[in-house]
This record gives structure tokens, sequence and C-alpha cells, in this order.
């Protein structure tokens, strides 16, 4: 079994930028936002049954998902939301599984801003957490995202808070600096992940050992 670091963090906490210095060293992420974008491709059966039910405004004009309208759809009415995830969870899950179990350097990260709420946890052997305070979370998110106060208030209030988050770590990471202050702690944490999955794999050969033994 590959060893899986679960990586997480509120929106506009820099999640990306920390996976990206991960794969920077060698280390296969396995994005789950990256999955939920592709499973509702153009000619999915995900997109197909989105159409079905809102028609063709959730569309734009080449046919592909209107994902803006989506987003502001299922923020503003919790039932549509809840009906998206029951279309879309079950297919996310599948898609993450096999990309975990395909993956092939010395760690796989499992990357998703919903980790701790959709109890992806229990398949991740350690929890990062990357950590920024609520204001810097509004203040990034409105300069990337270019979106509205209520709507970023509707995201932070759809996501674990800031607390569960931290609760459920092994391990955070302090984003509210720069770049060059990010990047050693991604190292450091790095080469203690690789001790402990090679520690994994050791464990698992002797047990494997010990099985054969007594078969």
């Amino acid at each position: 079994m590959m060893w899986v670091l679960g990586l997480t963090g509120g929106i506009g906490s820099g999640k990306t930028t920390v996976s990206d210095l991960f794969s920077g060293h060698g280390i296969t992420v396995v994005d789950a936002d990256v999955i939920a974008r592709h499973i509702l491709d153009q000619g999915t059966p995900a997109l197909a049954a989105v159409t079905e039910r809102y028609g063709k405004q959730a569309l734009t004009d080449d046919g592909s998902l209107n994902r803006g309208w989506l987003r502001e759809k299922i923020f503003a009415e919790p039932e549509e939301k809840d009906w998206l995830n029951q279309l879309t969870h079950p297919l996310i899950r599948s898609q993450l599984l096999e990309e975990l179990e395909a993956a092939a350097s010395p760690y796989v990260i499992l990357s998703a801003p919903l980790l701790v709420e959709n109890n992806l946890t229990r398949l991740c052997d350690r929890v990062l957490v990357v950590d920024v305070s609520e204001e810097t979370q509004r203040q990034r998110t409105l300069a990337r995202d270019k979106v509205s106060s209520d709507q970023i208030e509707q995201i932070l209030a759809a996501q674990a808070s800031r607390n569960e988050r931290l609760a459920a770590a092994d391990d955070v990471i302090n984003n509210e600096g720069t770049l060059s202050e990010l990047a050693p702690q991604v190292k450091a944490l790095h080469q203690d992940y690789l001790g402990r999955a090679q520690l994994k794999r050791a464990r698992e050969k002797a047990l494997q050992t010990d099985q054969g033994q007594e078969d």
C-alpha cells in the first residue's frame, strides 16, 4: 500500500502552491479539484445529468459546463448542492482511488479542499493543513477569483472551519508569509515523509515475510 499524505486548506490558503512545491520534489499529487472538474467535462454522463436537470443555462455557448453559473446556483440553493454532490462524489472517489493506486513516487499526496468534510482523511496516513487566517483567505480569494464578498462568505461557510481543519491535522504549514518562507517548510516535511513512507514499506514487507513463513 502506498503511503498517502492528505493535503488540505481553506480557499485562498495556498494549497496549490504547496502541492506544486511537493511536486517539485518528485512527488505525485492526486488533486481532487482537478478530478472534479474533469468529471463534468463535455461528453461525460455527469454533464448530461446536469444539463437534464438545469437545461442549457448550465452550459456555455460551446456546450461545456458554465462553472460560474453552477457555482452560484449551488451556493444559493443548498438542496442543489446536495444533489450535485450525490452525483459527482462517487465518481470522484473512484477516480481518486485509481490514481492513488497508480502513483509511482516514494509517497503520494491526496490534495482536497474538502478532505476533512468528505472524510477522505481515512484514506491518508497523515494529514497536512495549509493554514492562514480567515482574513487572509478573504483577501487572497477576492484578488484571485474576482468574486463578490458575499460569495466568498458562502464558500467559507460551506467549508470546515479553521479550527476543524487544524484539529484534523498531523502537520501544519503556516502560509501567511512569502514563497521563500514556504519552500523550506515543504522541504523539511518532504524529508520526514520520505522516512515515514520507507518505514511503512519495510513493515509491510516484514509482515508479508512472516505470513509467508506461516503458510
